[in-house]
């Protein structure tokens, strides 16, 4: 999947980073005679990854005009948003010179209030603009530990420092403009959450659809029941090295809440797909863009639930590109509903966790609240 202190591609910057959710209809064994035949699946292809989609199909709805109707959605934000297409407003800007306007529109404006709020609040540990130390660890589109080996210098640091810089892209109305040189956006890391929000939004509001699921990448939302007539349920996996959609093991489960027009929104960043190993320390390409090295320490997997996915996954990007304590301490304290997986207290921190035993789940008060309503 992808990240945005933690980008997993310079090329491709949409592509998605590090997730390991899965969504699915229920834990529980449920017989077929029991699936409502009426809900349709869709997937295909978006920003660099996959989306599948499930809903129940409205009485008399033409599927391939709901169809229709998301490609073009998914098409206007890559067209705004993916640094891939060299004509996408992005991609304009990020040529332009500094104090130079672009006008956006309005899918790249919530885009980047969802990132100013984040950055403000996470203390800058998201920050749209770190693409320079990444490319300068040479993190962009593959990790290696040879530059590790050789790392950068501190002035190559310092010098990819200065080009990190959100609090340079000003906006007036409804352009944006850099007042430095050399700045450039990259939106991985809250693009697919907003592209999972927005195919929603066709769902619920041009077609009224309440019952649907929707991934892109791992980022999730959910609303109603599934096709089992339970509420949707999404796995989180062990953060296990080299695990794939097939193989994989489940950590915990957190259910959608089952009130009249309950909605669910998800979203999981994590390094342990995208990770090396040099003199005893695992590193991530998350990098911290206050020190402008590699994040030590950080948690593996974290999932975060909010009030859009599209926030849920900028979130869950800054608390990857954070130490875990700190990040621990800073989802409690803005009230996140934020769920890690750790290393159990017993596992060698050193040593390769290949099972779920040597895994361990700690959750925020909100995220212990959400997974304990039982009423809701």
């Amino acid at each position: 999947m992808t990240n945005l202190t933690a980008f997993s591609s310079s090329t491709k910057p949409i592509k998605p980073a590090f997730l390991s959710v899965i969504a699915i209809g229920s834990v529980l064994s449920i017989s077929a005679c029991q699936q409502k035949t009426d809900y349709n699946n869709l997937s295909g292809e978006t920003m660099g990854t996959s989306y599948h989609i499930s809903y129940q199909l409205p009485k008399g709805a033409d599927e391939a005009a709901i169809q229709a109707a998301i490609d073009k959605r998914l098409q206007d934000i890559n067209d705004s948003m993916s640094t891939y297409q060299a004509d996408s407003t992005i991609s304009k800007f990020n040529q332009l010179g500094k104090d130079t306007p672009i006008a956006i529109d309005a899918d790249f404006n919530h885009v980047l209030e969802a990132s100013r709020q984040v950055y403000e609040l996470s203390g800058g540990a998201f920050d749209p603009t770190v693409m320079p130390l990444i490319e300068t660890w040479g993190f962009g589109s593959t990790m290696t530990v040879e530059r590790l080996q050789s790392p950068p210098t501190a002035l190559e640091i310092a010098q990819a420092k200065a080009l990190v810089d959100f609090k340079s892209v000003i906006q007036k109305e409804q352009t944006i403009y850099k007042t430095k040189d050399g700045v450039e956006l990259d939106f991985s890391a809250v693009a697919k959450g907003y592209g999972v929000d927005v195919i929603a939004d066709v769902l619920r509001d041009d077609y009224q659809i309440r019952n649907y699921m929707v991934e892109i990448g791992g980022e999730v939302a959910t609303s109603g029941v599934s096709a089992q007539q339970q509420p949707w349920q999404i796995a989180i996996d062990a953060p296990i090295e080299g695990s794939t959609v097939s193989a994989r093991q489940t950590m915990a489960v957190i259910r959608q809440p089952i009130n009249n027009g309950s909605t669910m929104s998800l979203a999981t960043s994590g390094n342990y797909r995208n990770s090396v190993v040099f003199d005893g320390k695992h590193y991530s390409h998350t990098i911290d863009p206050k020190t402008g090295e590699p994040i030590v320490g950080g948690a593996p997997s974290v999932t975060v639930a909010a009030e859009t996915v599209a926030l849920a996954d900028a979130w869950a990007t800054a608390l990857t590109a954070m130490p875990y304590e700190k990040a621990l301490a800073t989802a409690k304290e803005h009230n996140i509903a934020a769920l890690f997986v750790i290393l159990a207290d017993n596992v060698n921190l050193d040593a390769t966790a290949d099972s779920i035993d040597d895994w361990q789940v700690v959750e925020t008060p909100a995220m212990k609240a959400l997974r304990a309503d039982k009423k809701s």
